[in-house]
């Protein structure tokens, strides 16, 4: 209990009073990325004049889309509305007016900032595996910098927090993610939420993740990626012809235009009037949150996007996934706020007392309840299974001193740990302060991230000089 107390006010004290710093950073990575897309360096490829890309766009945008948040829109896109909408950065809760503001801060929050992230540490490990013959690991995105350095103990613990990140990362989202499966099982079984249940539901989904990272990116990831992709459009095609159509296709491209509108005002509100207030517990968190998880996230999208050029890379990783993001939380919360704001269901409360159960209460509201949610669990579980997988094929990579390719009694091993550490965690009630945790260590990460982009602009500048001489 102690322990969570001090985690609490130290997450409280960043919030509060580094909470500006976040907001500044994260902005300028989301500016590095546009101005590297659209300048002289943009025409450089991930690799050798020779070298093609080793997946299909199609395949790509499945697999980076569902390694980098395809299971948080599915946990988020009832809740974080509605709690928006109860609980508003600014106007009246619970008004009409503030529906396109709950879908605003909601669009700011899955948008271009959180890309922006992967795609800084994604782009690095990218550039300097593949156009430099590196290692995969981040300590050689910190060469220009360090030097040899970059491979000697500094060098060394910056690849161990790394890993250290993404194992307790992922074993804290399997934890989470756990409850929201055991949440469908629930509404389409009656399945009890125990903790046996809980515990079951890691052990299989462990199995699967590391099935598929066994099997490997083309065999195991990119195929489940891809079946996913078509399974979520299925779902969202349900939906959108079930739900309010005509008010889905209204509020998305008028919140998309608010959200373009207010882009810079939202991105440096520092909420100077209440300190740690809406902005600090939403915006503030999320980015760390978002930092948290980019050591696996840039990893697995810098493996994947060998032969393309920095502004492919870019383009692809910022547009492709936003726009998904914005069709599909436009989908999914904006029938939950047209239940709650315009036909006046009472599902608000239902769904903030239990986040997990927010998609299965809006589809028990439709026709086809059982079908929907069954095919609900089946993208949750999945985007699960592709998330897990590719953490673990990024740990195997730098437990394997950056081998393209890693072991897979490596990958075995790993998927157990996170799936043990989730099992762990779950029993003890540690969950929350892990979360917490997380969420405190992307500071420091956050100021290694700006080194990194610090070191990619000198590298690529030298090189640059280099062909001019």
């Amino acid at each position: 209990m102690g322990i969570d107390r001090v985690l609490q006010a130290t997450l409280s004290f960043m919030t509060t009073n580094l909470g500006w710093l976040f907001l500044i950073i994260v902005l300028g990575f989301v500016l590095v990325c546009v101005y590297l897309a659209f300048s002289r360096y943009g025409n450089i490829k991930l690799g050798q004049p020779e070298d093609k890309p080793e997946y299909s766009t199609l395949s790509w945008f499945a697999m980076l889309f569902s390694a980098g948040m395809g299971i948080g829109l599915v946990f988020w896109s009832i809740a974080e509305p509605l709690s928006h909408f109860s609980n508003p950065p600014l106007g009246e809760a619970f008004s009409q007016e503030t529906i396109v503001v709950a879908m605003r801060y909601t669009f700011f929050h899955w948008g271009f900032h959180p890309w922006a992230i992967y795609g800084i540490v994604g782009l690095s490990l990218a550039y300097f595996t593949y156009r430099k013959q590196q290692p995969m690991l981040i300590s050689s995105a910190f060469t220009p910098i360090l030097g040899k350095g970059a491979h000697g103990p500094v060098g060394k613990v910056l690849d161990a927090l790394a890993v250290f990140a993404t194992v307790f990362g992922v074993a804290t989202s399997l934890g989470l993610g756990t409850m929201q499966i055991s949440s469908g099982l629930n509404h389409l079984f009656g399945l009890p939420t125990t903790t046996i249940v809980h515990v079951g539901i890691i052990i299989i989904i462990t199995f699967l993740f590391v099935l598929s990272a066994v099997a490997g990116i083309s065999k195991g990831i990119k195929l489940l990626s891809n079946v996913n992709m078509a399974l979520a459009t299925l779902l969202l095609l349900f939906i959108f012809v079930l739900g309010p159509t005509g008010f889905i296709l209204t509020i998305i491209p008028r919140t998309v235009g608010q959200y373009l509108q207010h882009f810079l005002t939202m991105s440096l509100n520092t909420d100077p009037a209440v300190q740690a207030g809406w902005v600090g517990s939403w915006t503030v968190f999320y980015w760390a949150w978002w930092i948290a998880w980019a050591p696996f996230v840039g990893g697995f999208i810098a493996r994947i996007s060998k032969g393309r050029t920095i502004r492919q890379f870019v383009l692809g990783v910022l547009i492709a996934p936003v726009m998904l993001s914005f069709v599909w939380m436009g989908t999914f919360g904006g029938t939950a706020l047209h239940l709650a704001g315009i036909q006046g269901v009472d599902i608000v409360s239902t769904v903030l007392g239990d986040i997990s159960s927010g998609l299965f209460v809006v589809l028990q509201q439709y026709p086809l309840t059982g079908l929907l949610s069954a095919l609900a669990l089946i993208v949750i579980t999945i985007f699960f299974i592709t998330s897990a997988d590719s953490a673990t094929f990024v740990v195997g990579m730098l437990l394997s001193k950056g081998n393209l390719e890693p072991k897979n009694i490596t990958k075995i091993i790993i998927g157990g740990v996170q799936g043990a550490i989730a099992i762990l965690l779950l029993v003890t009630g540690g969950l929350t302060a892990l979360q917490t945790a997380s969420i405190i260590a992307a500071f420091p990460f956050m100021l290694l991230m700006v080194c990194m982009t610090y070191a990619l602009l000198k590298e690529l500048r030298s090189a640059e000089n280099k062909i001019g001489e």
